[in-house]
């Protein structure tokens, strides 16, 4: 999973940062509102951490900026405004969820975790495709009925891969889904990574468009 932190508490953000990253998540951050809304608007995320009171640009106006321009990303807000009244306010404007501050580092990926499959997967928790099976609160992919290990990578991809089912991704779509923005990688790895999923599963489960992409069907 790809995620952007909005967050201008340091010891906050680097406690997030350094959490996700050791579930295998994806980690880029702002740290104000301007920079966060243009990260927002100029890159693919599976989810926005927001946090509501940030410099520049307020977490609730830049919701509501991303929203108008259509920007679907689920976002988690993040908040010490923990009164009925702004947790309204925050859905109200487009949030996804709304976690109160001071919060426990669990509870906040089980709840990235649930808007994710919501929307990404759009409530289905388990998908086949041909002999193929990929339960995603699991993170287990079988063939045959026989569970095949896959790396955080390959297994990555593959959901990403199957969230945008029937389109063509591009291998800078999976660059940018797949690594942060400082991370520095050849096109050879993304064909690396395909070439093992097939070998895995099936050649004939991701199929390819000369200079476009990888996609299935």
């Amino acid at each position: 999973m790809k995620v952007l932190i909005i967050e201008d508490d340091e010891a906050i953000l680097n406690m997030l940062k350094r959490g996700l990253e050791d579930e295998d998540f994806v980690v880029d951050v702002a740290t104000n509102g301007e920079d966060g809304e243009y990260m927002a608007e100029n890159n693919n995320y599976d989810v926005i951490i927001l946090d509501w009171m940030l410099p520049n640009k307020e977490g609730i106006e830049v919701l509501k900026s991303i929203r108008e321009k259509g920007i679907l990303t689920p976002v988690l807000m993040l908040t010490a405004k923990d009164t009925t009244d702004n947790k309204i306010q925050g859905l109200n404007s487009g949030a996804d969820d709304y976690l109160p501050k001071p919060f426990s580092f669990d509870e906040l990926l089980a709840r990235l975790n649930a808007i994710y499959r919501r929307s990404a997967l759009k409530g289905s928790n388990k998908i086949v495709i041909g002999n193929i099976e990929i339960d995603f609160d699991s993170k287990i992919v079988k063939k045959d009925g026989k569970i095949v290990d896959l790396t955080a990578k390959e297994y990555e991809l593959l959901e990403f891969l199957v969230a945008n089912r029937g389109s063509v991704v591009s291998a800078e779509m999976i660059q940018e889904q797949l690594w942060n923005s400082e991370e520095f990688i050849t096109s050879n790895v993304i064909q690396v990574i395909i070439y093992r999923l097939r070998n895995k599963l099936s050649k004939d489960l991701i199929k390819s468009k000369r200079n476009l992409g990888y996609f299935i069907e």
